[in-house]
C-alpha cells in the first residue's frame, strides 16, 4: 500500500464560478444536453449543472434519448448495451471505420434530423447558451446552430481523453476539453475553438491521508495492510472482468476490490469465484476510492477523472473495444494514466503505482489538472461564451411534419438498428443499415471477418 506518511495537496476546484451576492434570482439561463448511456456523460453533466447553479445560472437538463423520435431511446441504449456485452469485436469494427471515415451515415443522419424540433421545442425561451455532453446531441444542436433555427452559442464538453470524430460535429461554436491531448485531437479532427478547462469531478472527490484510508477500509470490511486494486468496469460492468480479478488475486499483483455496478449476475459470478470483495453499485464511491491504492479500469471515462481528483494512481488494463482503447492510449501519451498491454507487466506496475516513482510523477500530473490557477474552468468558460438572448424555434408545417413523420416511420427499424450498436460514442453514423446488419450480424462469431473488413490490430487507430 502506500507509503503511511505520505499525504497529498488537495487542490482548489477547478474553474468554479463564484457564488452570486445576496442569494439574488439567477437571471441566465444555460441548458445542458446528455445521454444516459452508460453513466459518464450523465455524470459529466451533473458536474455542470452543480457549478453553473452555484454560480447563479439556472440550469435545465435534458437526455437526448428521451427527445429521439418514436420512442427509440431505450432501443438506442439496450441496444448498444447488448453490442458491448455480446459482440464488442464488431464494436470495435464499427469504430474503427467510422474513425477513419469521420462519420456521417444518412440513415444516422435522418434520426438525428428528425429530433431536432423536439429539441428545438424542449428549450427554455431564456436560453442562453446550450452545452451538450453526448456526440449525437452535439450533431444535433450544431446542426440546429447551422440552419439559423438555434440562435445562442452551443458547446461540446468533451467527456473522454480521446476524440472519436463524430464528437466534433459542425455548427458547434466551442469545444472544452480536459486537456492538452484531447484539445489537439478535436483540432485535427476538424473543431475551431477549442479551449482546454480541465476535467469536472464531484467535489467529494479529493486526496485522502492515512487515518481516512483506515477509516474507509474499516468501513469496507477491507484488510488494513494489503495492497488493493480498485477494478471497475463502468456502471454497466462490460469488459473482462472476472479474467482481470482473477489475474491480479492469483499473481498477487493486489488484492482485488470489484464494482460490478448495475451488473448483478458478474458480482455472483465473481463471488462464486472466490473474489472476497465484490460490490455491486457504490453510492460512495469517494470513500471506497481513499480506501485503494491504485485503480484498474477498462474503459476511460468519468471514473478515471474521479480518481484523479482523489490523488489515486490509474491503471487501464485489457479495455474493452473501441473508446476504451483509445482512451488508454490518450491518458497514456498525458501521462495521468499508465496504460498496461502485457499481462506480465501487471504485477511490477501496479507495485510502482502504488508505492514507486511513477505513482508519485502520474499523480502530480493528474492533479495538476484540477489547479484553479487562471479561472478557465468549465464552468467559467460556459459563462465567458454564454450571450443573451432566446433560441428561436421554428416548428414546421404541420403537413410538413406529417410528411417528415411517414418518412421516419419507413426508416425508423433501421436507424434504431444503427444506433443501437454503437451509440455510445454515435459510432453508428458511418454506416447504412444494411451495411451495419452485414457487420454485426454476420453470425456471432468473432473470428469470422465481416464483409469488407480485416483484422483490427489494438492500438489508439484500431
Amino acid at each position: 500500500m502506500a507509503h503511511p506518511g505520505r499525504t497529498l495537496p488537495r487542490p482548489a476546484p477547478a474553474g468554479a464560478l463564484p457564488p452570486p451576492r445576496g442569494g439574488a434570482v439567477p437571471a441566465r439561463r444555460v441548458a445542458i444536453v446528455s445521454a444516459s448511456v452508460g453513466a459518464g456523460h450523465d455524470g459529466a453533466a451533473t458536474e455542470l449543472e452543480r457549478r453553473l447553479a452555484e454560480g447563479g445560472f439556472a440550469v435545465d437538463r435534458y437526455d437526448l434519448l428521451d427527445l429521439l423520435p418514436a420512442g427509440l431511446g431505450r432501443a438506442v441504449r439496450d441496444g448498444y448495451h447488448r453490442m458491448l456485452v455480446r459482440a464488442p469485436w464488431a464494436y470495435q469494427r464499427i469504430y474503427a471505420s467510422t474513425e477513419r471515415a469521420g462519420g456521417g451515415g444518412p440513415v444516422a443522419r435522418t434520426l438525428l434530423h428528425a429530433s431536432e424540433d423536439r429539441v428545438l421545442k424542449a428549450l427554455h425561451p431564456g436560453t442562453g447558451a446550450v452545452v451538450s455532453t453526448y456526440p449525437g446531441a452535439s450533431r444535433v444542436l450544431g446542426g440546429l446552430r447551422l440552419a439559423g433555427r438555434l440562435t445562442v452559442p452551443v458547446l461540446t464538453y468533451l467527456t473522454d481523453f480521446s476524440v472519436h470524430p463524430l464528437w466534433v460535429a459542425e455548427g458547434v461554436d466551442v469545444h472544452l476539453a480536459a486537456h492538452a491531448v484531447p484539445a489537439a485531437q478535436a483540432r485535427a479532427a476538424g473543431a475551431r475553438d477549442v479551449r482546454v478547462c480541465g476535467p469536472v469531478a464531484d467535489p467529494r472527490f479529493r486526496p485522502s491521508d492515512v487515518p481516512e484510508r483506515q477509516r474507509a477500509r474499516a468501513r469496507f470490511g477491507l484488510p488494513p495492510d494489503a495492497r488493493l486494486a480498485l477494478l471497475v468496469a463502468g456502471s454497466w460492468g462490460v469488459g473482462p472482468v472476472r479474467q482481470v480479478a482473477r489475474e491480479l488475486r492469483d499473481g498477487g499483483a493486489a488484492v482485488p476490490v470489484v464494482v460490478c455496478g448495475r451488473n448483478r449476475p458478474l458480482a455472483e459470478q465473481l463471488r462464486a469465484d472466490g473474489i472476497a470483495h465484490v460490490h455491486g453499485w457504490v453510492d460512495d464511491m469517494p470513500d471506497l476510492m481513499r480506501a485503494a491504492d491504485v485503480l484498474v479500469q477498462n474503459a476511460g471515462g468519468l471514473t478515471c477523472l474521479e480518481a484523479f481528483a482523489a490523488g489515486l494512481p490509474v491503471a487501464s488494463y485489457r479495455c474493452i473495444p473501441g473508446h476504451g482503447l483509445a482512451n488508454a492510449a490518450a491518458l497514456d501519451e498525458a501521462g495521468v494514466a499508465a496504460w498496461i498491454r502485457d499481462p506480465a507487466d501487471l504485477r511490477s506496475v501496479l507495485g510502482d503505482l502504488a508505492d514507486g516513482p511513477l505513482g508519485l510523477r502520474q499523480r502530480a500530473a493528474a492533479l495538476a489538472l484540477f489547479a484553479d490557477s487562471s479561472g478557465a474552468g468549465p464552468a467559467a468558460e460556459i459563462a465567458r461564451v454564454l450571450r443573451p438572448g432566446p433560441p428561436l424555434p421554428a416548428p414546421r408545417p404541420r403537413a410538413r411534419r406529417r410528411a417528415r413523420s411517414r418518412r421516419l416511420a419507413v426508416t425508423a427499424a433501421a436507424a434504431c438498428t444503427v444506433w443501437a450498436c454503437a451509440v455510445g460514442t454515435g459510432a453508428a453514423t458511418a454506416y447504412d443499415g444494411p451495411a451495419l446488419l452485414r457487420a454485426v450480424g454476420h453470425g456471432l462469431d468473432p473470428d469470422r471477418p465481416a464483409p469488407g473488413h480485416g483484422h483490427v490490430p489494438e492500438g489508439r487507430h484500431s
